[in-house]
Parts: C-alpha cells; structure tokens; sequence
C-alpha cells in the first residue's frame, strides 16, 4: 500500500514554512543499478524467527542445521543464552523422503510436547495461507501429515487444541477436527463453497477486516466458535486470463462494490466432537452490518464479538451465550465518522473486565471496561496517541504500547500503570529514534527489538525490560547495512511544511550527490494520501528507498508529503476530518505543500512531476487533473479513478454511504476531473488486479479518449494488485517508470 520513509540518523533540524529543510551531505559511494535492486538480493536484509516466547521465559526461533538441508529449532535462555536444539531438523524428514520439510511457521502444543509445523505454502489473495500442516510427537518421535488424503496446500489455519491432543483446520471452506492418538478426522461443517465459507473468510473481509483465521478453540477444548460467511447475494466480479490458454478462461470472485449487497456474516459455535451449531442471535440485517472480530470472552461459556453497521460508525461490543446463542450489547463506541475496529482487547480479572480502545476523547486512548460495560476508565489520561497496545502485563500492573507523542514519523515503546496512576515511561531510549516494533515475551521481562530508520535496514535485538538493556544481538544486518551506506547519497532529511490555516505537514526530501544549491532540479513526489497508509516515517522502506536513491544519483529530488487524514498519531481530528472528503482535501493538502516546496531555490518549478499506487496512484490523478498548472508528469500505478468501483468496506467507511453521501463520491473520484490533464501521464495496471480492478483505468481511458488527452498505458497481463507475479516483472516495472520519468522529466541541476 505505501513504503515507509524518514530520517532519523540522517534528519537535521526541522524547518517550518516556506525555507528548505537543513540537511546532511554523504560522502560520495557506489552507483545503483536497476538491476541491483530489483533483481537481485543484494540489499535483501536476514530476518528473525518465527520465533516464540515460552511459558517458562525462554524462546525458541529457527536456525539453519549443520547437518542436513533444513532448519533446527532451538531454545534460548535469554540471560544465559544457553542454546539447545529442541528439535534437530534431521526429525522432520517425514518417510520415504530425503530432506526436512521447509519450516514456514510453527507452533507449540500447550505442554510443549508436540510441534505444529507449516510448510509448503500457497498464496491466497495477498498472504500464503494454505498448505501442508505436519505434526512432530517429541515423545515418540512420529512425524504425520495432517488431513489424511487431501490434495497437497489445501489445510488453513490449523491449531492445537488447548490440550494439545487434537488439531482443529478448514480444508475446501469446512472445518475439522483430528484426533492425534489414531488420526481419526470428524468433519464438522458442511456445504462450504467459494460462496458459503466456514472458519475464514471472502475476499473483501480479509481485504479490508484484515480476517484470515476463522475460527476459535474453546479454553476447555470443547467447542469451536467460528465465521460463517455468506457470499451468495454479491456480484461476482469477472477477471479474464488472457494468456495462460488458446482460449480465455475466467475467474469469479464475489466483491462487494459501493452500494452493492454485502456478505452476510454470522457467528456459531459447534461441539468439537461435531454436532449440531449454535448460532449468535445478532440484531439487524447481516447483510448490512459486520462481524469484524470474535473471540471466547476469558472462559468456555460466552464469546465476546463486535458488531458494526454497514456505515462502520458505531462498533457494539456483544457477549453471546456459546450454548442458547442470546446476545445482548455491554459497551458500545460511536463516532460521526467512522470507528475502527479494536485489536487490542484483553481480559483482566479473570474476565471481569477488558481493555478498550477508543478516540472518543480526541486522542486514540485505552480505557479499562467492565464486563457488564456499567463502568469504564481511563487508563491513558495523556494527549497523545496510542498507537498499539503490545503487552497487558496485569501481573506486574503494567500497559505497554507504542507510542510517539513528540514525532508523528517515528515509533516509541512506552508503559503506563494499569490502573491509570502516574506517568508514562519511555522505555525506547533516545539512541533508537526511529521506528520501532516489540514482541514481548508472557511476563513482559524481556523482548525482541526490531528497529530500523530512514536508509538504514532493520536490526533485530534482544532487550531487557523494562531498563531497555541490550542483552544480544540477534539479526545485525551488517553486511546490508555496510552495502547501503557505501552507496553514493547526496542531503536527506525530515522537514515540516505549513500550509496554512494552522495546518503544518511532515515531510522528507531526498538531493542529489554533488547537490549544489545554486542549481535547481527536478522534483519527484511519492504520494499516498488516503487513511490506509503514512509515507513519512522513520524506517527503512527496502527497495523504495533505493529506487529513490538511485534516482537521487541521476540527478533528481524525491520527495513525500503526508497530507491531513493519513494515520499519524496526531489525534482524531487529523486523521478523520478527511471523512467524506478524501480526494478533494488530501490533494488540495499536497497541492499547498507543493505550492511552498517549488519556491525553494535548488527547485524546478517547471520540473515536477508525482507517483503513487494503489490509493497514491489515486492521488496522482487526484494531482494531474485538479492541479495541472502544478505537476507536470504523472505516473499512476493501480489507481482507483472512480471511488464507485473499489470495495464497499473500504471506500464506505471513509467515503460515507453513497445513498447519504453521493456528492463525496462524486468529488472524491479523479476521473470526473479527466479532461484538465495537461502534462505527461502514464497508467499502469495489471489485468488480474483482484483488489483495485483493471476496470477502473479501462473507464479512465475512455474518459481520456473522449476528451483527446494524450497519455501512455501500460497493461501488465493477469497480474494482481503488487504486479509482482511472473519472472522479471517487478525490474520491469520500476525499469518503465524510470525511462518515463527520463523522457518526461529531464534530470539534473539547472
């Protein structure tokens, strides 16, 4: 959706309003290829794990074997690092075979006396989340495939049982349930299809809802609560294949445009043991309202679920009875725009109270709330974001979080007490500014770090807490790291932007090697600009980074502006006064920035051109068309000319519903826009976007045509919405945006 960019070790002094940002020079380095980045590995950096925190505070992660062609997982104690290989990777060569099975992911029975491992993945929609589940007995050493006779890459999601003597999955849209003593498979759902599908979900709730696994093991074992989800009543939508035969063959995917009919989404609960469901008796039409999220609410006898309208404007916090199926609503959260779903609910007192999150008050806050919903607090009373809650320590009385109260492009681990008293404490210290994430071990003593900033590629530590000591590390990245700082880079830094009527953006800029500031050159923005996606952060952004770099070494400036309703941790007003008005204000917003940008000396005003995709292609539309004396050359990746076409979820949630809002749509869309273009623009789309379909820039492109605009058009067969898939695909993309630019562009001071 967006990379993410910013300094932290390279940013200077912030500037507000109309000066260029300070900024640090590099000394000169080596030259970028395309190729070196696009098709190599060169610049790829190591990563760490999975790794998995254990009951008795030590870890286990996977290394590479000495002995065979495979992975050993092994356990760590983290004060010691005493290492000890759990399991040999000799032990998973299952019968007749020669070599391991390739560990993708992993997980522990309770007891941690059997090893689920996931292997031999295939990709569903944007994730690889169907394979091959094996079981590993360490007692007895047996290594057996879960499924029985299923075709291979075909189980999802499977889980131990909270006894570990079962493995629960969803094979062809049903759930089962296997017996581990002899293998024995009861089937616990029937009927599923592509439009009936139990225990995981359609496209547009794991598109927009971010739901994959669907379904939940009952503390005791006994039950498994779970999706059904209903995709009958939508419109498929068709995606044509071309090329993979002599004749074209079509692929249906049930999609629910703006204003179209929704999935309906129910929740039930079955005896693991099969039987007959229980389902939630939830108010209203469930084609018009949502199940985001589920779960067993702290014990085996109720689900806590929250239920939102199609409008997404209110989420219901519901228990439900598992065995007659009542609902009643205990808490519920409103806003006049939109409410976001809460990941980051927890059970305390042994379920007689959770933990909330809300921007009720102006500020995205926790709150802790009864389980009746009669009392709630406050438990971060301090202006400034949550950004996410990483670790209820209720224990030691401690919250957790990330946080950045004081850099809206940087990420920041504080904790607070639970109970609300006192202040927060900043556990990331200063030497870390940057972007920060934590997996935090079950009794909140320790943690992995992974922190990178702007041009600088991610490290991963282990870390003490809460005094934040380093106790090793576990991923330098060394090798990349040396690579990309002996690249030649000119200034790059951070600065902030004011554009007026109190309204002050963040923003980096990156110049070329041999900047010379009496010269001026070209200017390339990367946009986004919609509430799914920030640009401006402090992290590293892989191959983004380095395609910008080389850029900078060819003579150009790049550049990022995040605009009003972008998700900063800036509070509720920032990022939801974009509410049904998302293109006219996020552009206007980057327009005003650029308006002050291009009076920087070292700038060609008339050399400025934009990109984006997916939402940023949107936005460089958005730019081309409603401010053409601005940008003089566009390149439009995946884009969503007219909001009317994308996914319901999505596009209603911050676009309002178009029986309510139809002026939104209308004003949002760039293509209604279309026939001010007057610089230089390319579109690209791939043909199998499932996501962002071709459709949109088919309809573009009539709109262009009928008003005798030039622009060029690049179509990418069967590709989907990363135009990723195929051998040399992504060199090629990045190879034809380079040449545009260079043709349409012209590098190098002036």
């Amino acid at each position: 959706m967006s990379f993410r960019a910013t300094l932290s070790t390279l940013a200077a002094a912030l500037v507000v309003a109309t000066s260029a940002p300070a900024l640090r020079a590099q000394q000169p380095g080596d030259s970028l290829t395309l190729k070196r980045i696009f098709d190599s590995d060169e610049f790829s950096p190591a990563r760490f794990g999975p790794a998995r925190w254990l009951p008795d505070g030590g870890y286990t992660t996977v290394e590479r074997s000495a002995d065979v062609k495979g992975l050993d997982i092994v356990r760590y104690d983290p004060s010691s690092g005493r290492r000890t290989v759990l399991v040999d990777a000799r032990r998973l060569i299952p019968e007749g075979h020669s070599e391991p099975l390739i560990i993708e992911d992993y997980q522990w029975s309770r007891d941690g006396s059997r090893l689920l491992v996931y292997t031999n993945s295939k990709r569903v929609w944007r994730y690889h989340t169907r394979g091959d589940y094996w079981v590993l007995d360490l007692k007895t050493g047996r290594l057996r495939q879960m499924g029985g006779d299923v075709p291979a890459s075909t189980l999802m999601f499977a889980k131990f049982s909270p006894q570990g003597d079962r493995v629960a999955y969803v094979h062809d849209h049903d759930l089962y349930v296997e017996r581990l003593s002899d293998g024995q498979i009861t089937r616990l759902t029937r009927g599923g299809s592509l439009t009936l599908i139990n225990g995981t979900f359609d496209w547009v709730y794991e598109e927009e809802f971010d739901d994959r696994d669907g379904f939940r093991w009952s503390p005791d074992g006994s039950h498994i609560a779970y999706w059904q989800i209903d995709a009958s009543g939508e419109r498929d939508f068709l995606l044509i294949n071309d090329t993979d035969s002599l004749y074209p063959s079509i692929r249906r995917i049930p999609y629910p445009k703006v204003g179209t009919t929704l999935p309906a989404a129910r929740v039930g609960v079955i005896p693991a043991a099969g039987g007959p469901t229980v389902w939630a008796e939830l108010p209203g039409d469930p084609r018009n309202n949502y199940i985001p999220r589920m779960d067993w609410a702290a014990d085996s006898k109720a689900l806590v679920l929250q239920h939102m309208p199609r409008a997404q404007n209110t989420d219901d916090v519901m228990l439900v009875d598992a065995a007659t199926g009542r609902a009643r609503t205990v808490y519920s959260d409103h806003d006049s725009t939109w409410v976001d779903v809460v990941d980051d609910m927890a059970w305390l007192d042994g379920g007689k109270r959770f933990t909330w999150v809300s921007q009720k008050d102006g500020w995205r806050h926790v709150y802790v709330v009864s389980r009746d919903g009669t009392h709630e607090k406050l438990i971060t009373p301090w202006p400034f974001d949550v950004v996410s809650v990483e670790k209820v320590d209720e224990r030691g009385g401690w919250l957790y979080y990330i946080a950045s109260p004081d850099n809206a492009t940087q990420r920041t681990l504080y904790r607070s007490r639970l109970d609300g008293s006192g202040k927060p404490q900043r556990l990331t210290p200063a030497a870390d500014a940057g972007w920060n994430s934590y997996q935090i071990s079950r009794d909140a003593t320790w943690a992995f770090q992974t922190h990178s900033s702007f041009g600088t590629p991610p490290s991963v530590r282990l870390v003490s807490l809460p005094a934040h000591r380093v106790v090793r590390m576990l991923v330098s990245n060394e090798r990349v790291a040396n690579d990309v700082a002996s690249l030649e880079r000119g200034p790059a830094g951070f600065f902030k932007v004011d554009i007026g009527g109190g309204v002050v953006l963040n923003g980096y800029v990156m110049k070329p090697p041999q900047f010379d500031s009496t010269r001026a050159y070209p200017l390339l923005y990367y946009v986004y600009g919609e509430p799914a996606g920030q640009t401006v952060t402090d992290s590293w952004f892989g191959r983004n980074y380095l395609w910008f770099l080389y850029l900078t070494q060819h003579g150009y400036l790049v550049a990022s502006i995040d605009n009003q309703g972008q998700p900063e941790p800036r509070g509720r007003e920032w990022r939801k006064v974009v509410y049904a008005d998302i293109g006219p204000l996020a552009s206007a917003q980057q327009a005003a920035a650029n308006r002050v940008m291009r009076r920087w000396p070292w700038v060609d005003s008339t050399r400025i051109g934009i990109w984006g995709w997916s939402g940023g292609g949107s936005m460089t539309l958005n730019m081309m068309f409603r401010y053409p004396d601005l940008y003089q050359t566009g390149m439009a990746v995946a884009p969503v000319p007219d909001q009317r076409l994308y996914d319901a979820v999505y596009q209603e949630r911050y676009s309002g519903l178009i029986t309510e809002h139809p002026e939104s749509y209308e004003r949002g869309s760039p293509i209604n826009f279309a026939q001010n273009l007057q610089g230089n623009l390319l579109l690209v789309h791939g043909s199998g976007d499932d996501n962002v379909h071709f459709q949109g820039s088919e309809e573009l492109v009539n709109k262009l045509v009928a008003f005798d605009k030039p622009f060029q058009f690049m179509d990418y067969p069967n590709r989907s919405h990363c135009i990723c898939e195929g051998k040399g695909t992504t060199l090629h993309v990045y190879s034809l945006l380079t040449r545009y630019l260079e043709e349409h562009l012209p590098a190098g001071g002036r």
